[in-house]
């Protein structure tokens, strides 16, 4: 059985050495994420070019994302790098504050807190850890009371409760990110804290020029980490390619107990809406430091699969861990248990409500519907840009999905669709050479065997992006 869920994984001082990265991508990772949170230029350059070039030696197909940082909402340093809040005592949290900080208050990285919040307003600092009411405002001073105690250190984040920070999505180092990433081709470029549709359509046309020279448009994933991104989710997905439900700033603004039915939600839009979806923050946190997962992180990452999402993602489990290798293997392991116990639905539920206003669409439709029904054993997809592949990958099914391409770019954005295995065949302007080679190539692979049947999508004239027009149903002979 093919693992259809796929598995992004962040790169970072546990990873970097290309010794310890093959292991990672011969383990099962789909997708490396590049944190433009951390680390130069020119390091996300070396990386991204490692990337590839393992990816290449062991045969596999490896997208990279480039997620950028988005706004600095941070507090400032401190003079010993750390102090410890006391419950009931004051700090001042102040957006002019140039010297390190102290037990009494600090500086800020974010200099516009200070207009953004008022009187009974709740910050929650270091991923909700610690939570302060403010009590007054003065210019530029936050004035506050610890409600819970603990330790600050450096930089740590700061969120409002219920949201309404005014941060803009893109700063001025994204923009210098955007054309970084650009520089390498990244596959997918993941924007921070996006809150609406504008944020999403700004950052595409910026990547947009940014590779125009090369003649490259990355993928754009919203990520929804803002309470002002919930109503808006409709229209950021149609203005997106896909979303990462990033739960750690989410959780902190809207409260943990909200979390689990928005995601939910989100991945079920997401795929209606024919969109991809990443469940992404602490799936296997434990495993930081330790060699086996608690079982309700295996839980967690099991639901999500079977929520139906297309990816789920490792952060400092990969970047900084013990264990990335047996990180991966772990999540790997849990997703193809979950697969197995999916319950497939008759497929034609799924388009009981949906209308088709494109042929190609509709050639999806059909494909798995009928492959669905005569029990094949693939559905092959002949793609250019890989929109028939992800269409078909948007219903529930059994069936793997094999979408073969000619093009490079369309094969690693396809390692993020579930269910779907990427693979290169050289371009044929004639359709019946086309279908011999790939049921040639999928024989090769050993996907298919004599006797075996398989649905099969194309175009004709072959070579056209969006042009698939035919369904064919083959047995192989």
């Amino acid at each position: 059985m093919i693992r259809g869920t796929k598995i992004v994984a962040t790169l970072g001082p546990a990873t970097s050495d290309p010794e310890v990265l093959e292991r990672l991508i011969r383990a099962g990772v789909d997708v490396v994420r590049l944190n433009f949170s951390h680390g130069k230029a020119q390091d996300h350059i070396d990386r991204a070019n490692m990337v590839r070039e393992i990816a290449q030696k062991v045969g596999r197909t490896v997208a990279l994302m480039a997620d950028l940082q988005g706004p600095k909402i941070r507090v400032g340093k401190f003079v010993d790098g750390k102090v410890q809040l006391v419950k009931g005592e004051r700090f001042v949290l102040d957006a002019s504050r140039t010297e390190p900080g102290d037990i009494d208050g600090v500086g800020l990285d974010y200099k516009e807190l200070p207009r953004d919040v008022k009187p009974g307003d709740t910050l929650l600092l270091n991923d909700g850890l610690i939570v302060l009411t403010v009590e007054e405002v003065k210019g530029d001073k936050v004035h506050t009371i610890v409600k819970v105690e603990g330790e600050l250190s450096n930089n740590k984040g700061i969120n409002k409760q219920g949201g309404g920070l005014t941060a803009p999505a893109l700063t001025a180092k994204d923009m210098d990110d955007i054309r970084t990433a650009a520089s390498f081709r990244c596959d997918y470029l993941a924007v921070s804290f996006p809150k609406n549709a504008t944020d999403m359509e700004m950052a595409r046309q910026l990547a947009n020029v940014a590779g125009e020279s090369q003649r490259h448009k990355p993928a754009m994933i919203a990520k929804i980490e803002r309470t002002e991104a919930i109503p808006n989710l409709e229209s950021i997905l149609k203005a997106s390619d896909g979303i990462m439900v990033a739960r750690g700033d989410l959780a902190v603004e809207v409260g943990n107990a909200s979390v689990p039915a928005l995601q939910k939600r989100m991945i079920r839009m997401a795929r209606e809406m024919d969109k991809v979806v990443i469940t992404a923050t602490q799936m296997m946190e434990s495993m930081i430091l330790a060699p086996v997962p608690t079982r309700a992180e295996v839980s967690d990452v099991a639901n999500a699969v079977l929520d139906g999402t297309d990816a789920v993602m490792l952060s400092a489990e990969t970047a900084a861990g013990r264990y990335p290798i047996e990180t991966v293997e772990t999540m790997a392991a849990i997703a193809l248990e979950a697969e197995r116990a999916e319950e497939v639905q008759p497929i034609e539920a799924g388009f009981l409500n949906k209308k088709f206003g494109r042929i190609d669409q509709s050639i999806a439709a059909g494909a798995l519907f009928t492959a669905q029904h005569l029990g094949c054993k693939a559905i092959v997809a002949l793609t250019e840009s890989g929109s028939t592949a992800l269409w078909i990958s948007r219903q529930r099914t059994s069936v793997p999905i094999f979408a073969l391409t000619s093009q490079p770019n369309s094969l690693r954005r396809m390692a993020l669709y579930r269910n779907v295995t990427p693979l290169m065949m050289q371009s044929f302007e004639d359709r019946d050479t086309a279908l011999a080679e790939a049921e040639r190539l999928l024989t090769a692979q050993g996907v298919l065997r004599p006797g075996d049947t398989y649905a099969i999508t194309c175009g004709e004239p072959m070579g056209y992006p969006g042009g698939t027009n035919m369904l064919k149903i083959c047995r192989v002979a």
